[in-house]
């Protein structure tokens, strides 16, 4: 069908709802704003047609004709029918331009009247194609939107890559989409590349990650499943956004979602995909592959463990109907899609799978996996069977395979009788704990609450409580009602109430705010878990207040630290992001110790990724992607602050402390216009989650990069919101959130240093009195901007070269590189004024900018650079006004004069001053006040004067 540029077409899809394509959109928008062309390909179902519509809409705009064909299997045998979709329509009001036996042959085709016309008059034909397409173009732009070129009927795509390799130069696009292989050596789509015009982009569609699959599911209305059950869909759909969906509506569809062990439904329509192929071979070959899916690593040697005598010749006829992919390299089996293991696996009775899990509970070399089979082969409880799974879940465990764990235990509660000991709901509670630690919050948090409907000892009912408390992680307002039943179901036993008083110092912290209190519970709980004997809880306890005093700068910081520390030690809490490691990590880089710093976290890190404790890897990636940044190692910040970001997405773990340090790393080493959107959802999060302690943090991000940004004005907001925040929290060490030295300097862009004075006042007697060198030597950089607002020239630059070094030895590089780049800025202007103070060393402008080019380089601080970039483009060359207008006018006044006098616009003067583009109108008009001038042009003429004087 055709469509002209100037008729709006209905239901367009829009790009941002195609979910987790913005790299391919972006690429392919690129290209067909060019004029190029683009061929999306991939397999079916990932999603290509969703793609080429949204393309379509966008490019249909700037086409003043639209062709269109989408073609299908059923029609594949019809000759012309793809083109006569294509041109059916647009023929007519051209067809007078073609020569008699073109317009002959093409009417021929179109109607219907000549099926062997192509090689009657081939030559005739395809020319008169791309005379259609030439006389198209000459009116206007034309786009050619082919669906599943894989469809399309021989002749009209012969006739179509005919004309396509000969529209070079003409306003001729094709956005095209075809079905290839999802094995990476199918390549299907060089045959149709090469029927595509010689620019054509080949766009692979790739799967989608599992934070993107969540995204789709939650997007088309599939909400309130839990992480795991997305993490299975994940897996079985292969990332295809097709199947994801399908099964995701069988699971909302579903009456019980499925138990532990068992596989996703898989609806009829995502079968049919496979079950055909499958009724081509022998019963046994489908037995065979049933154990295959079954099994966690199947191998041939397995198969004929599991008593599959035949499986070499069975496993061929299979690979030979598409559904396996035998490894080359190993002896691994591999089903072509994980939706055919999935499918095949579902369509079995329930006797077939516990038959073929019997065969691999003995077959199976690994105990973990032998005990997961006995399981799922047994029906009703059976106390054998349960202690297997539950020593398999503790080799799990120690495996580093928490989830795995989790799994095994809820199998050993379903086969663990009522009378034994341990009973159902301790290995559910273990099982529970498993799935916290692997992040799977969801999963822990109904565990816990299945324990609460029918658990009646104070113990297991305490314990559940702590689990669901645990797994609200910031947003405890969310379960704030749960602290009263825990306390009374805790009476006045001390090793329950230690628990419970523990979760209450984070309570005290996160929603009320009070540091003290907080510090007060943690102390309480770690008195009453020494009493009971409960060492690891005291430990948590002890890093807990150990973090409440280093914030708070209390004396008392390092004699706890050095108490959590003492033996003995839990190994488990030893490495806990809440434990004594975490709290002397924080100790070492708020004290400026920053190669002890990255060393005790890079340790943790290593051991939690070792363990699988994903809430404590989240925290350490962070802490590590930390100590990088304070060091100047901006790229290596922000690889590992995204990677930080994408496990806490993916997870739904710490997810607004993560956007919130992640911003951060943007401003400094990646793109500014993230930082503050990531900032922005680091605040919208805390405060939807009453979380003041990270809505602090999130505000001094916020700051940060608006600082960075050049919006001095907002970044003042933001900063003088954090100072308020902070001063009811009770922090008092400023090394905790460094937002001091910025709100600083951004007062002074807006013409407020009395403020900014009193800001570096109040923080260097903190500072002082906790030695914190690297904050002094910061409110020193930012005092210099202050006293070089007053004018004061040469003391500014003295104090910035003593900043600059002091950051240097200290080894905070992106620090050190700010006070070179103050440092430039305050040398250059001098002589863009036409004159140097007393003490000044005034340079020429390009050089003044080498140092801190080199310093921002060694760091790779990209933001940072293209500042520099544009500050050292203004070179100070225009003549001095006269000296008595000088005598008149302020430091900012004259610094805003001298750009004016070198063409500068209000906005590029904002951005070369840091400050906001207000401020310089405001600044002007006072200008042009004391002058006795009107307007930018009497400054230049004044100037003008002095020198021709």
């Amino acid at each position: 069908m055709t469509v002209r540029g100037d008729f709006k077409e209905p239901a367009r899809p829009r790009p941002d709802l195609v979910i987790g394509r913005e790299e391919l959109f972006a690429g392919a928008r690129e290209q067909l704003s060019g004029g190029g062309s683009v061929l999306v390909h991939g397999p079916a179902g990932i999603g290509k047609s969703t793609i080429l519509r949204a393309l379509a809409a966008e490019c249909a705009e700037s086409a003043r004709t639209v062709l269109r064909c989408s073609a299908t299997e059923s029609e594949s045998h019809l000759p012309f029918l793809a083109l006569a979709d294509l041109l059916g329509l647009v023929v007519d009001e051209v067809s007078d331009r073609l020569p008699a036996p073109q317009r002959t042959a093409l009417e021929s085709a179109l109607t219907g009247r000549g099926e062997s016309i192509l090689q009657r008059d081939g030559l005739a034909l395809r020319l008169a194609v791309l005379s259609v397409f030439r006389a198209l173009a000459a009116q206007g732009p034309v786009l050619i939107v082919a669906d599943d070129l894989q469809w399309l009927d021989p002749a009209s795509a012969e006739l179509l890559g005919f004309a396509a390799r000969r529209l070079g130069g003409m306003p001729v696009r094709m956005l095209c989409a075809v079905r290839t292989d999802t094995e990476p050596q199918g390549q299907q789509h060089d045959l149709h590349l090469r029927a595509s015009p010689p620019d054509t982009l080949a766009v692979r569609v790739n799967p989608l990650s599992r934070t993107q699959v969540a995204a789709l599911l939650h997007h088309r209305g599939c909400t309130g499943l839990p992480r795991s059950t997305v993490r299975d869909i994940h897996r079985t759909s292969g990332g295809n956004p097709l199947f994801a969906l399908e099964l995701g509506r069988a699971l909302a569809e579903s009456a019980t979602p499925p138990s532990p062990g068992e596989p996703l439904p898989v609806p009829t329509s995502l079968r049919a995909l496979v079950l055909n192929r499958l009724e081509m071979l022998s019963a046994e070959a489908r037995r065979t592959l049933l154990v295959a899916s079954a099994g966690a690593r199947p191998t041939l040697a397995l198969l004929h463990a599991a008593g599959r005598v035949n499986a070499e010749a069975e496993t061929a006829s299979a690979a030979a109907l598409g559904l396996l992919a035998t490894e080359r390299e190993t002896p691994g089996i591999r089903f072509a899609h994980p939706l055919v293991s999935a499918a095949l696996y579902a369509e079995a009775s329930a006797q077939e799978r516990r038959a073929a899990h019997a065969a691999l509970s003995t077959a199976a070399s690994d105990p973990i996996e032998r005990a997961r089979h006995l399981a799922l082969a047994t029906t009703g409880t059976d106390p054998r069977v349960a202690a297997r799974l539950g020593e398999a879940a503790a080799a799990a465990r120690d495996r580093g395979a928490p989830s795995v764990a989790a799994g095994l235990g809820l199998l050993a509660a379903r086969h663990t009788p009522l009378d034994t000991v341990p009973g159902p709901d301790e290995r559910r509670l273990v099982a529970a704990e498993d799935a916290l630690t692997a992040g799977e919050t969801d999963l822990a948090r109904d565990i816990a609450r299945q324990v609460l409907a029918r658990a009646t000892e104070p113990a297991d009912r305490v314990r559940a409580w702590m689990v669901v408390i645990d797994a609200a992680g910031q947003a405890m307002a969310e379960i704030d009602a749960v602290f009263p039943h825990a306390l009374a179901d805790a009476g006045d036993d001390p090793r329950l109430l230690a628990l419970v008083r523990y979760q209450l110092a984070w309570r005290a912290l996160l929603m009320d705010g009070e540091m003290a209190k907080a510090r007060e519970e943690a102390a309480c709980a770690a008195g009453l878990a020494a009493r009971a004997g409960d060492r690891p809880t005291e430990l948590l306890a002890l890093g807990f207040q150990a973090q409440m005093e280093t914030l708070m700068g209390h004396p008392d910081a390092p004699a706890t630290i050095q108490r959590a520390m003492r033996e003995p030690q839990d190994p488990r809490v030893a490495c806990d992001h809440n434990g004594a490691g975490a709290a002397r990590f924080r100790w070492l880089i708020m004290g400026d110790q920053l190669a002890e710093a990255r060393t005790t976290i890079t340790a943790l890190l290593h051991e939690v990724q070792r363990r699988g404790m994903v809430e404590s890897e989240v925290h350490f990636l962070r802490g590590l992607a930390e100590t990088e940044l304070r060091s100047g190692h901006c790229g290596r910040a922000l690889d590992l602050a995204r990677e930080s970001l994408r496990l806490a997405r993916d997870t739904g773990i710490g997810e607004a402390a993560t956007a919130m340090f992640t911003s951060l790393a943007e401003a400094a080493g990646g793109d500014v216009d993230r930082a503050l959107a990531l900032a922005r959802e680091a605040v919208d999060r805390a405060e939807e989650d009453g979380d003041l302690i990270y809505l602090s943090r999130a505000l001094g991000a916020l700051g940060h990069a608006q600082l960075v940004a050049g919006d001095a004005a907002a970044a003042v907001q933001s900063l003088r919101r954090v100072r308020e925040l902070e001063e009811g929290l009770g922090v008092v060490d400023p090394a905790r959130g460094r937002w001091h030295g910025d709100l600083a300097e951004a007062l002074v862009r807006i013409g407020e240093p009395s403020e900014a004075q009193d800001v570096i006042d109040v923080t260097r007697e903190q500072a002082l009195r906790l030695e914190r060198e690297s904050v002094l030597a910061v409110l020193d950089r930012a005092e210099a901007l202050v006293r070089a607002a007053r004018g004061e020239q040469g003391a500014a630059e003295r104090q910035l070269t003593s900043a600059q070094d002091r950051l240097g030895k200290l080894g905070y590089g992106l620090e050190e590189a700010r006070a070179a780049y103050a440092l430039a800025g305050l040398r250059t202007l001098p002589q863009a004024l036409g004159f140097a103070r007393a003490g000044g060393t005034s340079m020429p402008g390009p050089t003044a900018y080498d140092e801190a080019t080199r310093l921002f380089r060694r760091c790779r601080a990209l933001p940072w650079l293209r500042q520099v970039e544009s500050a050292s483009t203004v070179h100070p060359a225009s003549p001095p006004l006269a000296s008595a207008a000088l005598d008149t006018l302020a430091a900012t006044e004259r610094q805003v004069a001298a750009l004016v006098m070198e063409g500068a616009t209000n906005r590029e003067i904002a951005a070369r001053l840091f400050i906001s583009v207000k401020t310089v109108e405001a600044t002007l008009t006072r200008v042009y006040r004391k002058l006795g001038i009107r307007s930018r042009v009497d400054i230049v003429r004044l100037a003008a004067e002095r020198r021709t004087g």
